[in-house]
């Protein structure tokens, strides 16, 4: 009976194909792709004996009638298999296993479908072939399960006052909110979701949908507008009017759209959809295929890319004390947070909101308080680089003559904020970024962004990306619960690639004393939270988000910091549960970093070390939750961890944390 009962949920999964149909497996032959050239074109995935996708459509439309994927015509079909190690520089290990099985379909009407597998998970993408520029007018990628599963979805946060209809005026978000549990029926239909999300399956296995390459393309938004068990794709139109203004004159406000969501070339592949698969959760929080699938470097040489960690401002509201000058805005301030940087080795400090002068989207306009020059001049002095903070609209009317006078003057990279959406135009301004900062040796940390896909491949110079619900919403917002967003980002977002969740805080609060104060902020959970969010979370580009008063009193802390890594040779998930806790070891040359973090529940943790590649270490350095973190939350405790038997026992108090050095 039970054999039966299997044997129809697979003929559920796969369908019973009519027409032509295509097998894909995975190289370790887990996972089954089977395509179909029916009415439309569709495909469906198995893991072993659980469904991942039912037969799901794919297609496009283009504003000449033709259809992409709907009666397709197969010309032929031609397989092949890679197994090889990518070189993976500035990213979480310094070369990744690349091995896949490969199928591409040619149809007539001159395009054809890529598809992948690997051991992971799958993807696909669409390449045309048609020698004038087309126009898309639609594209169909729709993820059908079989039971009405429970995802968690990164819902848009709509912004109030935005013009068209409810579907319309979410194309301007930051990409930043929490997960919300939900079954895929019970999604709100008049709601996107942004990407990566997951979905749960049967067997305790796990998927997470998202893009990779995504280039001269608008990103991916699905939802769910029938009520069942399927999610539809959704992507922005081309901006037909914008209108400059938002945030200080530093944002483009689309009016009206097109119908059509790309004007693009007609030679050339489209982004890859993914679809991720984990047997157990811990699979997730290591997955390299958004970064195998994006494209190759373009930029040559990055010997000259320095990643690092940078002195922040802007989360901290500039409160130094103990000084003799007003702190603010001035360079008395950046200079003390200049010694403060160089003091500990840390190698920049940002000049964030308020150098430029305010509403002018001028980057030329540098406010009297502020002299560039002087600041990377007595940098350079103290082995600390200075980095800026640019508005989206004011740095892209006059990218070049920016880039190449700040260049000029030594500063070494920017942060550029403010984008607030992923339409066509707005993929091709990161593109142009990307390059043009590239050519003038600067690197790039983009906020107000949309998730990570793949660009930090191809153009290594963009260290970071945003589009995370990060701490700095501790400084407005009461009601979040951060820890537990914080043991479920890694699961989900962090699939994507790296994130600037701006950690650091050394003002620390348990459930019951967090309070949102803008000006003097605090994070939830532990000071070992804060530390082991250092090794959990990939971020080159790694902030320091509190006061250089406030760490110069945690001198301890403070050196850790400082010298922890941000990026890595080998990373290993040790253990871990979406929105529970995760445990993941990084090493760095001959030194392995272990960090912990739960979620409000108090846990023991027994880690099992002998996984770690010739690990010999008889003991370490441990920062742990003190015997009174739960009550006061910047209690720990700095001592030895002895290894027992390749064996350590770790105590995370509620919201807490633990880093161990080996």
């Amino acid at each position: 009976m039970k054999k039966l009962l299997l044997s129809a949920l697979l003929m559920l999964c796969v369908s019973a194909f009519a027409q032509k149909q295509y097998t894909l497996l995975s190289p370790d032959k887990d996972i089954t792709v089977t395509i179909e050239a029916g009415e439309q074109l569709t495909y469906a995935v198995t893991h072993g004996n659980t469904c991942v996708l039912t037969p799901s459509p794919i297609g496009m439309q283009l504003d000449n009638g033709t259809k992409l994927g709907t009666k397709p015509v197969v010309k032929s079909a031609k397989t092949r298999s890679v197994n090889q190690t990518l070189a993976s520089p500035l990213y979480k290990k310094a070369e990744i296993p690349e091995v896949f099985n490969e199928l591409t379909l040619t149809f007539k009407g001159n395009y054809k479908v890529v598809f992948r597998a690997y051991d992971a998970g799958v993807a696909y993408r669409f390449e045309t072939d048609f020698r004038k520029p087309i126009v898309i007018e639609n594209e169909t990628a729709d993820f059908n399960f079989d039971a009405d599963y429970q995802g968690l979805i990164p819902y848009v946060l709509r912004r109030a006052g935005q013009e068209g209809d409810l579907i319309q005026q979410q194309f301007y978000n930051s990409f930043e909110n929490t997960y919300t549990r939900t079954n895929l029926s019970q999604m709100d239909p008049e709601k996107l979701a942004f990407l990566p999300l997951l979905v749960e399956l049967n067997d305790g296995k796990k998927a997470v949908i998202t893009e990779a390459d995504l280039e001269d393309f608008p990103g991916l938004y699905l939802y769910n507008p029938k009520g069942d068990n399927g999610l539809s794709a959704m992507h922005a139109g081309y901006p037909k009017t914008r209108e400059q203004g938002g945030h200080n004159n530093l944002q483009w406000f689309v009016k009206e759209r097109e119908n059509y969501v790309a004007k693009t070339a007609g030679k050339r592949a489209f982004p890859w959809r993914i679809v991720t698969i984990s047997e157990n959760d811990k699979e997730l929080a290591n997955n390299d295929l958004v970064y195998l699938l994006a494209s190759p470097n373009r930029i040559g040489d990055v010997s000259w890319i320095k990643p690092g960690k940078v002195a922040w401002d802007w989360w901290n509201a500039w409160n130094i004390y103990g000084v003799d000058f007003p702190a603010g805005i001035n360079n008395d301030t950046y200079k003390y947070y200049i010694d403060f940087a160089s003091q500990y080795g840390i190698e920049y400090v940002i000049l964030d909101e308020g150098w430029a002068v305010n509403k002018q989207a001028d980057l030329f306009q540098v406010v009297p308080e502020i002299d560039i020059k002087e600041l990377v001049d007595y940098g350079d002095e103290r082995n600390v680089g200075i980095v800026l903070w640019v508005g989206y609209a004011a740095i892209d009317k006059d990218m070049e003559h920016v880039c190449q006078h700040y260049a000029d003057m030594g500063v070494k990279g920017f942060k550029v904020d403010f984008m607030d959406g992923d339409d066509q135009m707005i993929v091709d301004f990161y593109y142009r970024m990307a390059e043009t900062a590239a050519r003038h040796h600067l690197f790039i940390d983009f906020h107000g962004a949309y998730k990570p896909t793949g660009l930090n491949r191809t153009y290594p110079n963009v260290l970071n990306h945003e589009g995370v619900y990060g701490l700095e919403q501790a400084k407005w917002d009461n009601n979040s619960d951060l820890v537990t967003n914080e043991v479920t980002i890694p699961f989900i977002r962090m699939v994507a690639g790296p994130m600037d969740y701006t950690q650091g805080a050394m003002k620390n609060a348990n459930k019951n004393n967090f309070a949102a104060i803008y000006t003097e902020p605090m994070s939830q959970g532990t000071r070992c939270r804060q530390l082991a969010e250092y090794v959990i979370f990939e971020s080159p580009f790694n902030m320091l988000c509190d006061s250089p008063s406030n760490y110069l009193k945690e001198d301890e802390c403070t050196q850790f910091i400082a010298r922890v890594p941000t990026v890595w040779d080998e990373t290993i998930v040790l253990d871990g549960k979406v929105g529970e806790y995760l445990v993941i070891a990084r090493r760095k040359d001959f030194r392995w970093y272990v960090g912990a973090i739960t979620n409000w529940e108090e846990r023991d943790l027994y880690l099992d070390l002998s996984v770690l590649p010739n690990f010999g270490a008889k003991s370490g350095h441990i920062f742990r939750d003190g015997p009174n973190a739960n009550r006061v939350a910047r209690d720990y405790v700095s001592e030895t961890a002895q290894v027992m038997g390749n064996k350590v026992k770790v105590h995370l108090a509620k919201g807490g944390g633990a880093v161990i050095v080996f």
